[in-house]
C-alpha cells in the first residue's frame, strides 16, 4: 500500500469485506508517509480521516460534491471513498469523478475506493490499479485468536485447556478465513460454557462449514467413504496409496513436490465423484468442491476476481483436495468459438496458470464426461500428474459393487448369488448397480418379504444401462481414451 501511495497513482481501487482493515491499511500507509487523509461516506460526508471523532465537511455527502472538493484542494491530499463505486453510474458522478482524476494526475492527489463489489464503469477501471488484501497468514491468525481471547476472559473470565497439539490443530484449521470470520468464529467457540479445549475443533470444523458455504464459491464436502468402499480401480487406488502422504511437510523435507492433481474422465455412473471424496476420506485431508457456475458474474473482470480469490483462499487453507466436479460444464466455452466475449477463455487461462505455477499442497481432482467439451490445453501433460479413464466396471469390480451396497444396507453378500447378479449387471455403472439394489429394496418392502437375488435380477432387467441407450457415445469414449489415458481399473 505504501509503494503504490508513493508512485502517486491517481486511482486506488479495493475490493473487499473487510471494511475497516483495508481503511486500516490506507491509514498507517498516509501516516507513515507524512500524508493528509480525507475519508468520504454516503452518511457523513468528508472529514479528516486521520483522526477519530473528526467534524464533517459540511455539504459534502453528495459523491460529485466530495470528489469536486478533492480536485480543488492546494495540497495533494488522500481521498478514501466508502462504497462509492455504485454512486459513478450516476453520469454526474462519473463526470466528476473523471474530472478529479484528470486533476490529480497533474496534482498528485489520489482517489482510494474501497467497496464491497467491483462494479466500477469501464472508463473509471482502465486509469485503477486493484489492490487485493490478503487472507491472514498463520502467525497473524495466532495474533488474532489470542486477541480475541484475551478481550473475551477481560469481559468474563475464559478457562483454556488445550494442548500444544490442539492449538496447533485449531490455527490450521483457522486458514483460509478472514479476518472478521476468525474473530467470529473463536467468539462463538468460548461463548456458552467459557472454554476452549479439544472438543471445540469439531464445532470449528462446523462453523467454517457454513462459512464457506456462505460465500458460495468454495463448498466444504463431507467425505464419509474410503478407497476401500469403491469396487475396482486397482491402478487409480495404487497411485492414490503411494501419494498419500506426498502433502505432509515430511514429503517436502524428502525433496518430493506435492502432487498436482489428476483427471478423471470416464462414463456417467462409473464412480469419478465418489472417488474424489474417497481421497479426502483416505488422506484425512479437507475437501472442498469449487462450484464453478457460481463464479460468474455480471459484472466485467468480477468472475476472474472471484476465480483467484477461490483458489487463492484453497492454497490459504492448504493441504486439502479440491474438487472441480464436471470441469467440462464450467469452461465449455473455452474449447470453441466463445459467445460470452471471451469471459470462459479468460476464466480457464487464470485457471491453467494457477494449476502451473501454483506450490501450495493442493491437490486438485477434477471429473469429466465429455471429452470433445474439454479444451485441448486441459489435457497438456504437466497440467495433472495423470489422467485416469474410469470405464464400466469389469467382473471383478462389479462384484465388488454388490457386495459392498448389500453390506451397506444390512444385507449379507454370502446370502446372494453374486455370480449370476455380476454376470447379469454387465454393462452397467457402478451407480446403476446401486439404484437396482434400491430398487428391489423398495419391491421388497412392499410386498413385505425379503431382499433376495431373485428380486435384484428382475431389477436389472426392469433398467436398461446407460451402455445400451448411449451405446455409440460410449464406444467414441473409450476409443479416444486409448492410448491418452491411464485405465483406473
Amino acid at each position: 500500500m505504501e509503494r503504490l501511495l508513493r508512485s502517486r497513482q491517481p486511482l486506488v481501487t479495493i475490493r473487499t469485506f473487510e471494511e475497516d482493515y483495508a481503511l486500516g491499511l490506507v491509514r498507517a500507509a498516509a501516516l507513515n508517509l507524512g500524508r493528509a487523509c480525507w475519508l468520504w461516506t454516503l452518511t457523513a460526508g468528508v472529514r479528516d480521516g486521520l483522526l477519530a471523532n473528526a467534524a464533517p465537511i459540511p455539504n459534502t455527502t453528495d459523491p460529485a460534491a466530495a470528489l469536486t472538493l478533492l480536485g480543488e484542494r492546494e495540497r495533494a491530499p488522500l481521498l478514501v471513498t466508502l462504497d462509492l463505486a455504485a454512486h459513478l453510474r450516476e453520469p454526474r458522478v462519473l463526470r466528476a469523478a473523471r474530472n478529479t482524476l484528470s486533476q490529480a494526475a497533474a496534482s498528485g492527489a489520489q482517489l482510494v475506493l474501497i467497496d464491497a463489489v467491483d462494479n466500477l464503469p469501464d472508463v473509471v477501471r482502465a486509469q485503477a490499479v486493484a489492490f487485493d488484501v490478503s487472507l491472514p497468514g498463520d502467525a497473524e491468525i495466532e495474533q488474532i485468536v489470542r486477541g480475541v481471547l484475551r478481550a473475551e476472559h477481560q469481559q468474563r473470565p475464559i478457562q483454556i485447556d488445550i494442548s500444544r497439539t490442539g492449538w496447533t490443530t485449531i490455527l490450521r484449521n483457522l486458514r483460509g478465513l478472514t479476518r472478521r470470520q476468525v474473530e467470529q468464529i473463536v467468539r462463538d467457540l468460548v461463548a456458552e460454557d467459557r472454554r476452549l479445549d479439544e472438543a471445540d475443533i469439531n464445532h470449528l470444523l462446523a462453523r467454517k462449514r457454513q462459512a464457506l458455504q456462505g460465500d458460495g464459491l468454495l463448498e466444504y464436502v463431507e467425505a464419509p467413504v474410503n478407497l476401500d468402499e469403491i469396487g475396482g480401480m486397482t491402478r487409480l487406488k495404487h497411485w492414490l496409496a503411494q501419494r498419500r502422504g506426498a502433502l505432509d511437510e515430511k514429503a517436502v523435507a524428502f525433496g518430493l513436490p506435492p502432487p498436482r492433481g489428476v483427471l478423471m474422465l470416464g462414463v456417467q455412473g462409473a464412480g469419478k465423484s465418489l472417488c474424489a471424496k474417497a481421497v479426502a476420506a483416505a488422506w484425512h485431508r479437507p475437501l472442498l468442491r469449487l462450484d464453478a457456475g457460481a463464479l460468474y458474474d455480471r459484472y466485467v473482470g468480477e468472475s476472474e476476481r472471484r476465480l483467484r480469490s477461490a483458489l487463492q483462499q484453497a492454497e490459504q487453507m492448504a493441504p486439502l483436495i479440491l474438487w472441480i466436479d464436471e470441469i467440462e460444464k464450467a469452461f465449455a466455452s473455452a474449447a470453441s468459438q466463445s459467445t460470452d466475449g471471451g469471459l470462459s477463455k479468460r476464466m480457464f487461462g487464470a485457471l491453467l496458470t494457477w494449476m502451473q505455477e501454483h506450490d501450495k499442497p493442493v491437490f486438485l481432482i477434477a471429473t469429466a464426461n465429455d471429452i470433445e467439451a474439454l479444451p485441448p490445453e486441459l489435457l497438456r501433460k504437466g497440467r495433472f500428474d495423470e489422467i485416469f479413464f474410469v470405464d464400466l466396471p469389469g467382473a471383478a469390480a462389479r462384484a465388488q459393487i454388490f457386495a459392498i451396497h448389500l453390506r451397506k444396507r444390512g444385507r449379507d453378500p454370502g446370502q446372494f448369488d453374486l455370480d449370476a447378479l455380476t454376470a447379469s449387471a454387465d454393462g452397467f455403472s457402478g451407480a446403476e448397480i446401486e439404484q437396482a439394489i434400491v430398487a428391489a429394496l423398495y419391491q421388497a418392502f412392499e410386498k413385505r418379504s425379503g431382499l433376495d437375488t431373485a428380486g435384484v435380477l428382475r431389477a436389472l432387467q426392469d433398467s436398461p444401462p446407460l451402455s445400451v441407450t448411449m451405446a455409440d457415445r460410449i464406444a467414441a469414449l473409450r476409443q479416444w481414451a486409448r492410448g491418452r489415458c491411464v485405465p483406473a481399473d
